[in-house]
Parts: C-alpha cells; sequence; structure tokens
C-alpha cells in the first residue's frame, strides 16, 4: 500500500459525493459570516483593544490558567459576564467548540442520561463520545420527545440525573428551541438543561443577553455564550451555578490541560458585552434587515422565512447546493453551500446569514441572484 492511501481514497470517496470540502478566501458581499452585529471589524472594539494594550495587557497567557497563564483580565471577564447574563458564574474558554464539548465529557455522571436536540452541533457530538452517562436523540424541537425519552429511561431503571441538551438557535435552520417547554420538563424531572446561546447571544434577549435570558441564574441550567459570533471577538464563556465552574475547574480537562486564552481577547470580549448592551441600536438595525429579509425570501423565493438571521434555502442535492453557491459567488455574493454531513442527508441547502456587513438592498441583490441561479 502506498503512503496515505487510505486518506486519498476517503477524499476521493467524499468527491464522488461532492462532500469533499477546501478553504476559499473571503470575497463578495459577507452574507456567510457569523458577525451578526458587525463587531469584528468595529472601531469601538478596535479601541478597546489598543486602549488594553495601551494599560499593559499581554498577547499571549503564557499557560494553562491553573499554571501562570491566570490573569486579571480573565477574571475580571468572568466576574462582568456572570453579572451581565445574570449567572452565579461565568468561567471562559478559549472556543464554543471546546466549551461545549467539554460540558458535556465533564459535567455528566455515570448514570445520567443525556437527552439532546437530534440536530445539535458536532460540538456536543464531540463530547458525547467521550461522556460517562447514557446519550439518547430526541426529535428535533420536540419537547414531549424529551419528556418521554427521560420518562422510557427512567422506566428501565434510569437512576441518575437527567440532562438537556439544545441550542437556542439553530446554526444551519435559524429556528428557536422551545426552551420555555424543556425547562418545565427540567424542573418536573429534576433534569440540567444545557443551553448552547451561540448564535443568540448578542443579537436576542434584554440587553442582548441571548434567549435563555429569562432562565439564567436557576440552580438547574447551564448557558454557553460563543464570543465569536454576535460578540465579534472569540473564545466562549460558561454561565452556570458556581459548584458547577468549580467542578469544571477540578475535572474538565478541555480547561485544565489547555493554554489560558490571550488576555488580551479577553479584555475585547468584556468591551463587547458593555457595546451589546449600551448600543441597542445594532440589534435594531439588525431585526429590521432579517424582517426586509424574510418578506423578500417568501415573497420572491417561496421560501419560507426562519423568524431569525440564519436564512436557509434548502436545495436538496450536494452538487446543485454546491453550483448555486459556486454561481452566488462569483455574482459577488459570499454564500456557502452547506452539505452532509453537517446537515441531514437529502438536506443540502445555501445558508444565508444575515449581518450588519450588508444592506437592504445588498439583501434584494442576493435575492434575485439567488432566483436567477435556480
Amino acid at each position: 500500500m502506498a503512503p496515505h492511501d487510505p486518506h486519498r481514497r476517503h477524499l476521493e470517496g467524499l468527491a464522488r459525493r461532492d462532500r469533499l470540502r477546501a478553504l476559499a478566501p473571503r470575497a463578495g458581499l459577507d452574507f456567510a459570516s457569523n458577525d451578526y452585529l458587525s463587531l469584528a471589524t468595529s472601531p469601538e472594539l478596535r479601541a478597546v483593544a489598543e486602549a488594553a494594550l495601551a494599560r499593559g495587557v499581554p498577547l499571549g497567557s503564557g499557560g494553562s490558567r491553573l499554571l501562570r497563564g491566570n490573569h486579571p483580565e480573565h477574571e475580571a471577564l468572568e466576574a462582568e459576564a456572570a453579572a451581565f447574563f445574570g449567572a452565579e458564574s461565568a468561567l471562559w474558554l478559549s472556543s464554543g467548540y471546546g466549551a461545549n464539548s467539554m460540558l458535556v465529557a465533564t459535567l455528566p455522571q455515570r448514570g445520567d442520561l443525556i437527552v439532546h436536540d437530534a440536530l445539535i452541533h458536532a460540538s456536543t457530538h464531540e463530547g458525547l463520545r467521550l461522556t460517562r452517562g447514557e446519550a439518547v436523540p430526541a426529535a428535533h424541537n420536540d419537547a414531549d420527545a424529551f419528556a418521554d425519552a427521560i420518562a422510557a429511561w427512567r422506566a428501565r431503571g434510569g437512576m441518575g440525573r437527567p440532562w438537556i441538551a439544545v441550542e437556542s438557535l439553530y446554526s444551519m435552520d435559524g429556528d428557536r428551541a422551545p426552551l420555555a417547554a424543556l425547562a418545565a420538563i427540567a424542573d418536573r424531572h429534576e433534569a440540567y438543561l444545557l443551553i448552547d446561546e451561540a448564535h443568540a447571544t448578542g443579537v436576542f434577549g434584554a440587553d442582548g443577553r441571548g434567549l435563555a435570558g429569562a432562565l439564567e441564574g436557576r440552580e438547574n441550567v447551564v448557558t454557553l455564550h460563543t464570543c465569536g459570533k454576535g460578540l465579534g471577538c472569540e473564545g466562549a464563556l460558561i454561565a452556570a451555578p458556581r459548584v458547577l465552574t468549580d467542578y469544571i475547574v477540578n475535572q474538565g480537562r478541555g480547561f485544565i490541560f489547555s493554554t489560558a486564552p490571550s488576555p488580551l481577547m479577553a479584555a475585547v470580549a468584556r468591551g463587547a458585552l458593555a457595546l451589546v448592551r449600551d448600543r441597542p441600536e445594532r440589534r435594531d438595525r439588525l431585526a429590521a434587515l432579517v424582517a426586509a429579509a424574510a418578506a423578500l425570501f417568501e415573497h420572491e423565493l417561496g421560501v419560507a422565512a426562519s423568524g431569525s438571521q440564519i436564512q436557509p434555502v434548502i436545495l436538496g442535492d450536494n452538487g446543485r447546493a454546491m453550483r448555486v453557491a459556486g454561481a452566488l459567488q462569483q455574482a459577488g455574493f459570499d454564500v456557502r453551500g452547506i452539505r452532509p454531513p453537517t446537515v441531514p442527508d437529502g438536506t443540502a441547502r445555501l445558508r444565508v446569514s444575515l449581518t450588519l456587513n450588508v444592506s437592504e438592498t445588498d439583501v434584494a441583490a442576493l435575492v434575485a441572484a439567488i432566483g436567477a441561479a435556480l
């Protein structure tokens, strides 16, 4: 066997199924990023970074948080984030993917049950590979399916604690989890509710606190707020009861053995929280853009509005999705095709992301281009 043959054959198989991925440069109008509030390039966050550098905040941490990597900027961010989100404590990690995986791998105990939405993010699935509990999927956004899964587990003799894992706003469909119903189920079954707020943080809720704002601070609620989307920087904040964040500090391998995130980025994340709190006009402008786009997608393309800044256009066939995405890119619109396994088989799509990096005129031009490409 020649070197790399298994890898080469696997890549060739992906290509035959129109699933081969490749990196592409950013070009054209931004309908692909998660920079929903256009903070990533904002002069406001640039000024926050410059001020932090001027007062001597270092670029790198130099080690894990439990060694010498813990910095006052980390602790300041965590204190301010806990107050902002209304949780007892917060813990900052370098990425949402790593934080999500570690949460599911660390917090559920042996004998517990994790019921997760069928469309939950890949980061949660990664954690489920390592979890000590039993994991079962529930039908997407079907609260009764979560309750039924817990009841069936109890009937089989399950004695541990249930965990309900969902996204508040789903990254590929743009729809919302029934959080109030799931919280009631969690209370009724003495379960924990794990909520990934990645695509809601900064965009929805009072002061941009997300869709789970009304549930923050409960003893049985853990939320994850990524900083690399609506907040325009990077990293992720776990908001939870202090006993759980203390447990992660002691048992979460993804936290213990990772070099701490940049203190400079912690300072920028603090600035981002202040911006979304103090500048509601950004959220208002995005809401108006989403409403205008919804009308255009429904009227011009017959595509049902998602109700959020994430608008899928489901085409079904992998090759067709990539061809249409390519045509849009050639026309100056950065729209990406999304294929399985990121989405279920037969649901390849365009994922149109609406951000303040574009205008209503740009959206209208995109919709016309999609109509022409189809």
